[in-house]
């Protein structure tokens, strides 16, 4: 099989933006408002041009699924916001954009718009969501789904006129898609531009991995800066060790077939990337939450417990949460030994302060 590699970089990116009002804040969420409902009363569904700060914008009629009250788009940026959400603002940037500037100038661009209506930042940005794509130009694939070694449990096919145009491996966090992009512009898209960066306008197959907030963090990756520097990290453990590509053979573990040479490219390709040689980054915070939780949840079963008991000395199903919460802390009281909590709670804080998790 002959490929060639011609592209590679981000296609999608999602980032929640924490932004603070200075004085000289321009941005009148009440003249947004009345913009927005003079469209929705005119029954027009073409959005409104608009300018804001050093931006030139779309104002959409409605506002967003994700509960936002406004959106605002151009060649760039779609900006969802809100004056009392949290974040109050969501940034989707976009393909064109991302190819032709990359994704640290689009991040300074929208930093500089924020700051031109008046918003200075009063906590980090985090990254949401982060499309990795690898294009190559392929003359025809020698492989088929059984040709993947992976991790995900769900995969999926997609064929037409019985030719295979995507291979589809996992769901939430993390997503791969290899697919033949050219179809894909053909029947749905208008990204024929895409043609130009590639130089030809067949034959072209994406790999595409699509990242969300819980793998993003896994690897430390909330800010921009740290998409840079970590992103080598992410991607080598996705391309060696979450799936891989092979060449099939008789031997029934499928691990030890062959690294197709496609795959065993871009692997290469991937090693060349900045990183830090992080595996994982744990988030201590998280760690704790995550067993406050649990420990949540075990607790409310052996509360469910108790009231099933004293439902059965009393005859009655009828026992509610908070009847049983109040016999439960009666009993926890009964237990309680000031000298015994104080001791075995300092020797717990030490054993896990200490590592003893």
């Amino acid at each position: 099989m002959g490929f060639a590699s011609i592209l590679s970089g981000h296609d999608t990116i999602e980032c929640a933006y924490y932004l603070a009002p200075l004085p000289e804040c321009s941005l009148n969420y009440e003249q947004l408002a009345v913009e927005k409902e003079n469209l929705r009363q005119a029954k027009v569904r073409r959005p409104l041009a608009i300018k804001l700060g050093n931006e030139e914008f779309l104002l959409a009629a409605n506002g967003t699924k994700s509960g936002y009250p406004f959106l605002i788009e151009n060649d760039c940026f779609s900006i969802q916001f809100g004056e009392f959400n949290k974040p109050n603002f969501f940034v989707t940037f976009r393909s064109f954009a991302l190819w032709q500037f990359g994704a640290l100038a689009l991040h300074r661009r929208f930093l500089a718009w924020a700051a031109s209506v008046g918003f200075s930042t009063f906590q980090p940005e985090r990254l949401s969501r982060v499309d990795f794509t690898f294009d190559y130009q392929i003359d025809a694939i020698d492989f088929d789904e059984d040709s993947f070694v992976t991790s995900s449990t769900k995969d999926k096919q997609f064929r037409k006129n019985r030719k295979v145009q995507t291979f589809g491996f996992g769901e939430g966090d993390v997503v791969l898609r290899l697919y033949n992009k050219v179809d894909e512009i053909t029947e749905k898209s208008t990204k024929t531009w895409f043609f130009d960066l590639w130089g030809c306008a067949e034959n072209v197959w994406r790999i595409e991995w699509q990242i969300r907030k819980t793998w993003l963090r896994t690897f430390g990756i909330q800010t921009f800066a740290n998409l840079t520097e970590r992103q080598g990290d992410l991607l080598r453990v996705l391309v060696n060790n979450h799936t891989s590509l092979r060449i099939p053979t008789d031997d029934s573990n499928r691990s030890r077939w062959p690294i197709h040479p496609l795959w065993a490219d871009l692997q290469s390709r991937v090693a060349e990337m900045d990183g830090l040689g992080i595996v994982k980054e744990l988030d201590p915070l998280a760690l704790l939450e995550e067993r406050e939780t649990r420990m949540a949840i075990s607790i409310y079963g052996y509360l469910k417990r108790l009231g099933a008991i004293q439902g059965i000395k009393r005859k009655t199903a009828e026992i509610g949460f908070e009847e049983s919460l109040a016999f439960l802390q009666k009993k926890l009281t009964r237990t309680h030994d000031e000298f015994v909590w104080d001791n075995d709670v300092r020797r717990r804080y030490d054993e896990m302060r200490l590592g003893q998790w």
